[in-house]
């Protein structure tokens, strides 16, 4: 196990690695000079070219990108460009809106599909069965922008139940207010990604139900239902717990738009307004934090799945 998880760790490194390299040359392909922009139209070429020289803009890629490493295996993300701000403390600041937003979502996900998808795959071939299955597809064809718009008319300005758009100057030092703040924002991307993962959740209890050792239960004297609930449906949690890693990169997406939607202090919307800006510093080291937290995801996932299912170990 200490082997596997050292071998998964040095490929996480060199993914993190890769990707990088990725961010760093793509960053450098779209139009725009950062430079330019904080001189102002009125600067000469040769006050752009100083300024250019000053922010390190003219050194060779090479060299950006080895001091952009180097600090990041030091704990360090860069400065802004613009702001001349940690990217850091920065990330941080902003984490605490992200992160639970994330949280939020991913807990109204499991919360929508672990028991509709079971119900959808037990009520297969009557009324309520196929109602909950085209429900999910529906939902999961929703744009998450419509959504968000949807339930903003709904619970906002028909019932004036949660606030629009904002989140508290106070923070979470008034968690009621934050909560309530980040509740719509959540539910948009929960149930999106919800119906998504309910109809995995479905296909993959109608499959164990399929199993020999479910149909042997039944025989031995249990109902069709009592022998998915016990012997299925734990074995197709390994699958579940997979999907749900998956899962995350969507809802870091989703909390990109919703960010915006919603008007989100968050990392999403840090990250579209430096995109803008061509804050190069603070938006590579920005996508590199979420290809990682992404990255690390999926090696938790593949040591849980090598925790659990024993017949990973004996291979």
């Amino acid at each position: 196990m200490i082997r596997y998880a050292l071998v998964r760790g040095a490929l996480l490194i060199a993914g993190l690695l890769v990707a990088s390299a990725l961010i760093f040359l793509t960053l450098r392909v779209f139009p725009g000079d950062v430079a330019q922009l904080i001189a102002g139209t009125q600067a000469s070429p040769a006050e752009v070219e100083a300024l250019r020289e000053s922010l390190g803009l003219n050194r060779p890629l090479l060299s950006q990108y080895t001091d952009w490493i180097g600090g990041i295996f030091r704990g360090d993300l860069g400065t802004s460009l613009l702001s001349g701000a940690s990217v850091g403390e920065e990330l941080l600041l902003k984490a605490q809106v992200t992160v639970p937003l994330g949280l939020m979502s991913l807990l109204i996900a499991v919360v929508i599909a672990i028991p509709f998808g079971i119900l959808a795959a037990l009520a297969r071939g009557r009324r309520a069965g196929t109602a909950l299955s085209v429900g999910a597809q529906t939902l999961a064809a929703v744009p998450v922008v419509w959504a968000g718009m949807m339930l903003i008319v709904v619970f906002s300005v028909w019932l004036g139940w949660l606030p629009p758009q904002g989140f508290p100057r106070t923070g979470w030092s008034t968690p009621g207010e934050a909560i309530e703040a980040l509740l719509l924002p959540a539910l948009t991307i929960g149930i999106v990604e919800g119906a998504m993962l309910m109809r995995f959740v479905r296909s993959a209890t109608l499959q164990a139900a399929g199993q020999d050792f479910v149909r042997t239960a039944a025989a031995k004297g249990l109902t069709r239902t009592q022998a998915l609930i016990r012997h299925g449906i734990p074995a197709v949690g390994l699958s579940i717990i997979t999907v749900l890693g998956l899962q995350v990169a969507g809802i870091i997406v989703g909390s990109v738009v919703i960010e915006q939607l919603f008007t989100l202090p968050g990392i999403g919307r840090m990250l579209v307004a430096d995109v803008g800006t061509r804050d190069l510093i603070k938006v590579q080291s920005e996508l590199l934090v979420l290809t990682g937290f992404v990255l690390v995801i999926g090696f938790l996932v593949d040591l849980l799945h090598r925790t659990i299912d024993p017949r990973q170990r004996e291979a």
